[in-house]
């Protein structure tokens, strides 16, 4: 594991992330506290879904009825009831 300060890191992240991407782990430290770590991507692990390619599904959804109220008052005092 490398360790590289914050400024070092702002002055020439290529290098760095270069490093990582071929399976080096760095310690980021600021004052000469860890502050973060940063590591290879795991394939096997996705944090995030991939995005969807296909259109919404708005359609999908149960239409609803729009109702009119003379003010904001009156339209939060029937969802509250509900």
């Amino acid at each position: 594991m490398k360790t590289i300060t914050v400024g070092q890191l702002r002055q020439n992240p290529t290098t760095m992330l270069a490093e990582v991407e071929a399976g080096e782990t760095y310690l980021v430290t600021r004052h000469n506290r860890e502050i973060a770590r940063i590591v290879p991507r795991s394939h096997e692990l996705d944090l995030a879904p991939p995005k969807r390619r296909t259109g919404s599904r708005l359609a999908d959804l149960p239409r609803h009825e729009l109702r009119t109220a003379t003010s904001i008052d009156e339209l939060l005092a029937d969802e509250r009831d509900r």
